[in-house]
């Protein structure tokens, strides 16, 4: 056995980081317009540097911009395409014993990638990184999913097809564009897979207007065709969540509701799971994997600070190859540090000491 020389890699991590105070100080400022747009940059630049060099520090083979110069994991991308807009609600997302910031976003216009903020992000990280810079944007999935039929214009998509198409192009468009920029690892961040195994968001999906028996067809498609005309030296994965904002969830639930579509029909390089809790269920769900497909066990949590024996993270390592041959597993935290920029409970030694742990582990499961 042997390290991987192409992403995903043995030691990964999903991409967010925990914001430095001097950052969330400087993003403070900035909103109270005590600071300048370019004094910002001076403060993100400066401490995504940190971040990136940290990464390398540690012994990962990628690093991400740990998603400093965002908000939102998510609704930062879908606000920057064409037709779609972020606007203020009622009230936030409501995860177990904890509210998000009030903010959503909804379709009112046809559907266009023309360019994006991010692409001059990932630019950043590539010329400040002497490993593989690894991109995050949202899966498209994810914009339909928790925002439902209710947030797609009528007037402008009375047919739901046509809506999955245009989001489709839209994602060929973005993936062209960062592959121009230079990016060979972009990772699909989603909710919408995990989500749609829990009862309750279920339920939730049908008052959004939406149907989600037929959803995972649907997102198999979706994502399909998002992918199409990806150049063959590009790695493109996608990470599945269960909601990740101060260190609490919203579903609970096993893959199995969607397995079969997801580990057997979706065209994509590899899988990040979440396998950290007994909410996640067991990795039964990965005999449906077809194809030579990677997948990157979430084992490690990034919701609190302790540090998880190492022997029990390699025993489960162990029961997974039940499944999935050990050549084609990675190892990962099970989410990202910050998928918003409040950030998880836990403190940013915390943080690196878990990622250091994954690279030990990896070196030791696989060997250097």
């Amino acid at each position: 056995m042997s390290q991987r020389t192409t992403p995903p890699f043995r030691a990964d991590h999903v991409g967010s980081l925990l914001r430095p105070a001097a950052l969330k100080a400087a993003r403070a400022a900035h909103a109270k317009e005590e600071i300048t747009d370019a004094q910002l940059k001076e403060v993100e630049d400066r401490e995504i540097e940190k971040a990136i060099r940290k990464q390398e520090e540690i012994g990962l083979k990628l690093a991400t911009d740990g998603e400093f110069r965002r908000s939102w994991w998510q609704f930062d991308f879908y606000k920057g395409l064409d037709g779609v807009e972020l606007y203020s609600t009622k009230e936030g997302i409501h995860f177990a014993g904890v509210d998000t910031k009030a903010e959503s976003v909804r379709v009112t216009g046809m559907v266009r990638f023309f360019g994006h903020p991010h692409i001059e992000h990932f630019k950043f990280l590539q010329a400040h990184t002497k490993v593989t810079p690894k991109m995050t944007i949202p899966a498209p999935s994810t914009l339909h999913f928790r925002q439902g039929r209710q947030s797609i214009s009528k007037d402008v998509y009375p047919d739901l097809d046509a809506y999955f198409d245009d989001v489709a192009v839209a994602y060929q468009d973005a993936i062209r564009a960062f592959y121009e920029a230079g990016c060979r690892y972009l990772q699909l961040d989603d909710t919408a897979w995990s989500m749609m195994c829990d009862p309750k968001q279920r339920e939730d999906s049908k008052k959004r207007g939406d149907d989600p028996d037929k959803l995972p067809r649907d997102y198999t498609s979706l994502t399909n065709k998002a992918l199409v005309g990806k150049p063959a030296d590009m790695v493109v994965t996608m990470h599945s969540c269960r909601g990740n904002f101060r260190s609490t969830f919203i579903a609970s639930g096993g893959y199995e509701f969607v397995a079969e579509e997801l580990f057997g029909n979706v065209n994509i390089d590899g899988y990040f799971l979440e396998f950290d809790t007994e909410r996640a269920g067991g990795f039964d769900v990965l005999r449906h994997l077809k194809g030579n497909k990677t997948v990157v066990l979430g084992l490690v949590t990034s919701k609190s600070g302790r540090l998880e024996p190492k022997d029990d993270i390699k025993r489960r390592i162990d029961e997974a190859t039940k499944y999935v041959p050990l050549e084609r597993l990675c190892l990962s935290p099970q989410c990202g540090f910050a998928s918003t920029e409040e950030g998880n409970v836990l403190a940013e030694d915390e943080q690196w000491a878990k990622l250091r742990m994954i690279v030990e582990l990896a070196d030791e499961v696989w060997g250097r």
